[in-house]
């Protein structure tokens, strides 16, 4: 292949190199210029185009990227078709991505022109999930080479997915008083839902006490009528003679390994009854985060028989994301200086439903509600205290008078909280680790619950979500890591930060602090009957 800058006149069957724009002229890099594009290129004052010309023996991009994709065996892969050297291959069914790093290392070594990326390896799935890409990077490559890349993945599974396939699976749980029953019923909802990506179901579950020969008895008759067993210990395995191991062994079974290089997920004992699994789950496995439980399980679902030898190769990549609730968290060690931590009041509403009065003004023990509010924000000893405005700014700012506190006007309120939000959070600076986000319509929240959530959140590390809850429902306020202030700024609309609370996939940690977590006033109706008095 020739590369260069060639004169439009001899340009005719030369490949673009780069985009042509000109006097309502566009050509895109790639397109292989005719008689027509010369004329036109004249027509538009351009002399010369960086180009390349093929020479013999080469292929163009896109005819090396089909070739090299029709060496992968298909099995369970989709692949789109070549466009500007490119095909991606996707999961043709839900499974375990498996690649063959060895054979990918040795296509990428052929030539620096011709690369392929994937998945990590052993990841799981769903249809239709793009599991890897082939991309030819200049416009032509040798037919040699497309043939010789071609070869390293005909003579190997270099990639492949290995569908899931349904299970029918028996849960054995053991009991100790200081278990509480409903953590137990959250186990199973847990685990029914891992079990859903592959079509596995429960088949039932049985509580015994955490004796060996209790959870032996119980563990033989589950795996008559299961394909696999799943053993979670009201107490955490220490030892390859503890309960778990111990009523496998008892069961007439062979454990094959406990515990693992992967943390979350160290505790977990692999075993088996004849040719059922029994696998001893860790106590992380009763969190839906990502653990070394998930791995092991999904490799079962795909066919695969993990053993020692498997289990002893996770350990790279086998640090994952901590699980601040796990009763022994690994340390983690503290910043070098105190978390810098924020409380956003939000004050900006057009309080619509309020009968042309303003809730924010509001008269409670003699104080304004918004100065209320504010007064109880300053008083958890936040880092900064900043207050949105919006709605009659100036009377609200008027009595926010002698606080100290930094104001933030909200030109954009009309158009709904998100506004306010983004508006507080671009006013944080770099230097912020966290936000409360407080309702300045709540005029039950003290400063006690305000500092309770703000401990919450510096005892997580600074990577958690911390909500306040009454009775265990979801209310205000709410402490958002930095880590999501990239999405606060992307709402719209007259909404909060619920979707980004749902959807961060962050830990979230919640705080009970009773009916105040769900107590605003946005009528004149509730304003009476929080104790307040309507002034305008």
């Amino acid at each position: 292949m020739i590369f260069g800058e060639i004169p439009v006149g001899e340009a005719v069957g030369a490949r673009l190199a780069h985009g042509v724009r000109a006097e309502g002229l566009s050509l895109h890099k790639g397109r292989v210029l005719t008689e027509e594009d010369r004329a036109a290129l004249v027509a538009a004052g351009v002399a010369t185009v960086v180009a390349v010309r093929l020479e013999a023996g080469d292929v163009g991009e896109d005819e090396a990227a089909a070739l090299i994709a029709a060496a992968i065996t298909p099995d369970h892969l989709a692949f789109t078709p070549p466009v500007t050297g490119r095909i991606n291959v996707h999961a043709r069914e839900s499974g375990l991505f498996v690649a063959d790093r060895a054979a990918i290392d040795r296509f990428n070594r052929v030539d620096p022109a011709i690369t392929i990326a994937t998945l990590p390896d052993h990841a799981g799935v769903t249809a239709g999930d793009m599991v890897a890409t082939i991309k030819i990077i200049p416009l032509a490559v040798p037919a040699a080479l497309a043939r010789a890349a071609a070869a390293v993945l005909a003579s190997s599974r270099a990639l492949e997915v290995k569908p899931f396939t349904a299970h029918r699976v028996g849960l054995v749980a053991t009991v100790l008083p200081t278990l509480k029953v409903s953590v137990m019923d959250k186990t199973r909802r847990l685990l029914e839902q891992r079990l859903s990506a592959s079509g596995s179901r429960l088949a039932g579950e049985m509580r015994v006490p955490h004796r060996a020969d209790a959870v032996a008895d119980a563990v033989r008759r589950s795996a008559e009528e299961n394909d696999l067993v799943v053993v979670f210990g009201a107490s955490a395995v220490t030892d390859t003679n503890d309960v778990i191991p111990a009523a496998i062994r008892a069961a007439g079974g062979v454990v094959e390994h406990v515990g693992m290089p992967v943390d979350p997920g160290n505790l977990l004992v692999l075993g088996r009854i004849g040719t059922v699994r029994v696998l001893g789950a860790p106590g992380c496995a009763r969190s839906p985060k990502e653990n070394g439980f998930d791995w092991v399980l999904a490799r079962i679902f795909a066919g695969e028989r993990p053993g020692a030898r498997e289990i002893t190769g996770m350990g790279v990549g086998g640090l994952l994301a901590e699980i601040p609730g796990r009763p022994q968290p690994r340390d983690m060690r503290m910043p070098e200086r105190a978390l810098s931590v924020a409380v956003l009041v939000l004050a900006a509403g057009r309080a619509s439903r309020m009968q042309g009065s303003h809730k924010l003004l509001a008269a409670f023990d003699g104080k304004a509600l918004v100065r209320r509010s504010t007064e109880a924000a300053l008083a958890a000893r936040p880092a900064r205290v900043l207050v949105v405005t919006g709605h009659r700014a100036g009377e609200v700012e008027a009595e926010l008078a002698g606080l100290g506190l930094e104001v933030v006007r909200n030109p954009d309120h009309a158009q709904g909280m998100s506004t306010s939000l983004r508006a507080g959070i671009s006013a944080l600076g770099p230097g912020c680790d966290g936000v409360m986000v407080m309702l300045a319509d709540m005029p039950h929240v003290t400063a006690a619950d305000m500092r309770r959530l703000l401990d919450a959140f510096v005892a997580a590390g600074g990577h958690a979500i911390v909500r306040a809850v009454s009775g265990g429902k979801r209310g205000n306020p709410v402490v958002l890591p930095r880590s999501t202030f990239p999405a606060v700024l992307q709402l719209e609309g007259d909404v909060g930060a619920r979707h980004i609370v749902e959807s961060a996939g962050l830990d979230v940690v919640d705080v009970e602090i009773g009916d105040a977590a769900h107590i605003d006033v946005d009528t004149p109706e509730a304003v009476v009957a929080a104790g307040g008095v309507l002034r305008g």
